[in-house]
């Protein structure tokens, strides 16, 4: 298993930028007397992350994201550190008035799709659930990842990050290149990270620091 995500030439760059920017600001950049105009607002720049009140009528019945499609009947399998583990797709519950998709692998997690192609994540059956106790829906996928986006999973919950979009990883089922990379930091302090390939899905994760250790790699 081989995976490349280059963290530390992400993260220089985007210091760089942020100095460019600061730069920029003061007129000091390229020699011009002010700032270039704003780039349009793109990404998670848009969201409000985690959303407390989701509008049904801005989501889709599908969720087709390219990094993460969940086709209901759809069976996929990972290796694990100590076996296998089988995920499967079907219809979920209606959540704050959203018809979600529920997917089964260790647990069942509950996500839908807005109409720009973000997918969210609403609940995990028999632990939270969207508009339940102050439990907020938050960013599984979005549909256009940025290096440097960062975004609440849920509320309470993880954090994510976008690390690179053109990681790579040799799996059983393949290899895969220009892979969006995300890292999650959990409320325990675990940190995983995790590869999703176009047209597959999630790849290959493992834990960076913090317990339990776990690692998945797609097999079929």
């Amino acid at each position: 298993m081989t995976v490349t995500a280059p963290r530390d030439a992400v993260r220089r760059t985007l210091a760089a930028a942020t100095a460019l920017a600061s730069l920029a600001a003061l007129g000091l950049a390229s020699g011009c007397s002010s700032a270039s105009p704003p780039s349009p607002p793109a990404g998670v720049d848009e969201l409000t992350v985690p959303t407390p009140s989701p509008d049904p009528d801005d989501f889709v019945a599908a969720v087709d994201n390219p990094w993460l499609t969940l086709e209901p009947g759809a069976r996929t399998t990972y290796a694990t550190g100590d076996g296998e583990l089988v995920t499967t797709v079907a219809a979920g519950p209606e959540i704050l008035g959203v018809a979600t998709t529920a997917l089964t692998g260790t647990a069942t997690d509950f996500y839908a799709q807005d109409e720009a192609g973000n997918v969210w994540w609403f609940g995990r059956e028999g632990e939270w659930q969207a508009g339940e106790a102050g439990a907020e829906a938050g960013i599984a996928m979005l549909a256009k990842p940025r290096v440097g986006d960062g975004y609440a999973q849920a509320e309470p919950g993880p954090r994510a990050e976008v690390l690179a979009l053109d990681g790579e990883a040799q799996t059983p089922a393949g290899d895969f290149d220009d892979l969006v990379v995300v890292e999650t930091t959990e409320e325990s302090g675990r940190v995983l990270t995790s590869y999703y390939a176009r047209g597959a899905g999630l790849v290959y994760r493992e834990t960076e620091t913090g317990a339990p250790d776990e690692t998945l790699e797609l097999t079929d």
